[in-house]
C-alpha cells in the first residue's frame, strides 16, 4: 500500500523534520520520502492544520476480552485507541480470568496480532490480582506481559511489594500501582471534603493516597527498582514525588489522567455517575496541581484509565454505580481543551515518546527507512463528542454532547490506516 500524508507538520524532537510542514510519503509501512509530493499513491490524506507525531502509547486501559467482552472486546478497544490516536495500549489484568499466568498473556498476544493497534498486556503481580501470592511474572515476561501491576487493585501488602519489585529487577520490569490505601474509608464515593458533605456522599481523604505514594518511593528505593504511580490525583502526591527526586531517586515515575486534569469534584453537583472514578476528582486546587505538573516535568506521562462499562452498571443511583469512565477516544481533545497554552511538543513527549521509553518499546521517529507507527491530529479543530465518534462499545463518558478543540484525524500502522470521520 502506498500511502501519501500531502501536508502535515512533524512533531517529533527526534526527527530531522521536526516543526517543517512537508508531504510524507509511505510504502508498504515503511516511510520512504520526506518532502517529495509528486509521488503516485494508493491513499491521499489531505487535511487542513495537520500534524503527524510518532504513534501514541496508552500504559493504563481495560479490554475486557477474556470474559468481559459484554463491557469491551479487544477488537472495539483497538478501534477506540486507534480512534485516539494510539498505536499502542497497555490493557490491565483485571478481566475473568485475570491475567496472572503466561497462557493468559499469550492469548492476548496472539489475539491482538492482526489489529491495528499493539495490544500489550500488563501481568497481574499476585495471584487473581487479589494481593496474596506473588504469580509467575518471569514466564509472562517471557510470554510477552510489558508491565506488571494488579491493575484496578493496589497492592496493599508493603512485604509483598517489595518481593514484586525484587523478582523484577532482575529484567528491568516497571512495576506500575494505583495508589491507594484501601483500609482509609474503603466505601468512599468521592474525595472527602466541603463538597461530599454538602453531597451527603462519603469521602475518599487524599491521605489514602499520600499515604502509598511515600510508602512505596522508600519501597521501590530499597529495592532498586522501577515503579510507576498511575492515576496521580493530589498535590501533596506530587510533592511526595518531587522531593525523592531532588534526593536522587530515579526510580519513580507518574502520570495523571486527562479527566483529573479537566474535572474537579465541584462537577459532582449533579450527581453524574459518569464522574465516579477512582481515584476520586480531587478539589480545584489539586487539580491547578496537576496542571503545573504538567508544565514543570513532575508529571512524566499520560494515561488514559479506559475503564468501558456497560449501561446498567453506570445508568443507576450513585452508589451503586460502578467506577470509571471510557476515555481512549477523547484523551488528546481533553489535554488540548485544559490545558489549551501547552504546546503540541509536550504533548507529544507525554504521550509518545515517555511511555514508549518508559515500558521499552523500540523507539519511534519521523524519518526516511524507518517503520511508519504515525498519529495524526488536528489541534485547532473543535467537534462535538457523540455516540457516532466513539469506537469503544460503552458510552460511559460525561464528554457526550461537549465540544472540545483537539481531534484526532486516526492513525498509520502495521501498514494500515485508521481514519476518523470527517
Amino acid at each position: 500500500m502506498k500511502i501519501l500524508v500531502k501536508q502535515a507538520k512533524i512533531v517529533d524532537p527526534s526527527s530531522p523534520f521536526n516543526g517543517q510542514t512537508v508531504p510524507v510519503f509511505i510504502e508498504n509501512g515503511i516511510i520512504r520520502q520526506i518532502g517529495n509530493e509528486a509521488v503516485s499513491a494508493d491513499q491521499v490524506i489531505d487535511l487542513p492544520g495537520l500534524h503527524l507525531s510518532p504513534g501514541w502509547t496508552d500504559l493504563f486501559a481495560q479490554f475486557g476480552d477474556p470474559g468481559l467482552e459484554y463491557k469491551e472486546t479487544i477488537e472495539s478497544g483497538a478501534a477506540a485507541a486507534a480512534a485516539g490516536g494510539f498505536t499502542d495500549v497497555v490493557v490491565i489484568p483485571n478481566t475473568k480470568p485475570v491475567v496472572h499466568n503466561k497462557a493468559a498473556v499469550e492469548y492476548l498476544v496472539q489475539k491482538s496480532r492482526s489489529l491495528p493497534v499493539n495490544v500489550h498486556p500488563m501481568g497481574a503481580v499476585t495471584r487473581e490480582a487479589e494481593g496474596r501470592e506473588l504469580a509467575e511474572m518471569y514466564d509472562m515476561r517471557a510470554s510477552g506481559a510489558i508491565v506488571f501491576g494488579d491493575g484496578l487493585h493496589p497492592i496493599q501488602s508493603a512485604g509483598l511489594l517489595v518481593k514484586a519489585l525484587q523478582y523484577i529487577k532482575a529484567f528491568d520490569g516497571l512495576l506500575i500501582q494505583v495508589p491507594e490505601d484501601r483500609s482509609i474509608n474503603p466505601h468512599g464515593l468521592m474525595n472527602e471534603g466541603i463538597v461530599s458533605t454538602r453531597l451527603g456522599l462519603p469521602g475518599k481523604p487524599v491521605l489514602a493516597e499520600e499515604l502509598i505514594v511515600a510508602r512505596d518511593i522508600e519501597l521501590a528505593a530499597y529495592a532498586g527498582s522501577r515503579l510507576h504511580f498511575t492515576g496521580i490525583s493530589a498535590g501533596v502526591s506530587l510533592e511526595l514525588i518531587r522531593k525523592a527526586r531532588a534526593k536522587g531517586n530515579t526510580l519513580i515515575s507518574c502520570s495523571v489522567t486527562p479527566a483529573h486534569l479537566f474535572f474537579s469534584d465541584e462537577d459532582l453537583q449533579e450527581y453524574d455517575t459518569n464522574l465516579k472514578v477512582n481515584p476520586p476528582f480531587r478539589t480545584s486546587a489539586d487539580r491547578k496541581a496537576l496542571q503545573q505538573a504538567i508544565t514543570d516535568g513532575t508529571i512524566d506521562t499520560i494515561a488514559s484509565h479506559h475503564l468501558p462499562h456497560e449501561y446498567d452498571s453506570k445508568v443507576v443511583e450513585f452508589e451503586y454505580a460502578k467506577s470509571g469512565m471510557t476515555s481512549l477516544e477523547t484523551v488528546y481533545a481533553v489535554l488540548r481543551t485544559a490545558l489549551p497554552g501547552v504546546s503540541q511538543e509536550k504533548w507529544v513527549e507525554l504521550l509518545s515518546v515517555n511511555p514508549a521509553k518508559l515500558i521499552g518499546l523500540p523507539a519511534k521517529t519521523i524519518r526516511e527507512g524507518e517503520p511508519a507507527s504515525l498519529t495524526l491530529f488536528q489541534p485547532d479543530v473543535q467537534w462535538t463528542v457523540g455516540t457516532a465518534s466513539l469506537r469503544s462499545r460503552s458510552r460511559n463518558t460525561p464528554f457526550l454532547g461537549q465540544t472540545l478543540t483537539g481531534k484526532v484525524a486516526g492513525i498509520i500502522h502495521k501498514n494500515q490506516v485508521v481514519l476518523n470521520q470527517a
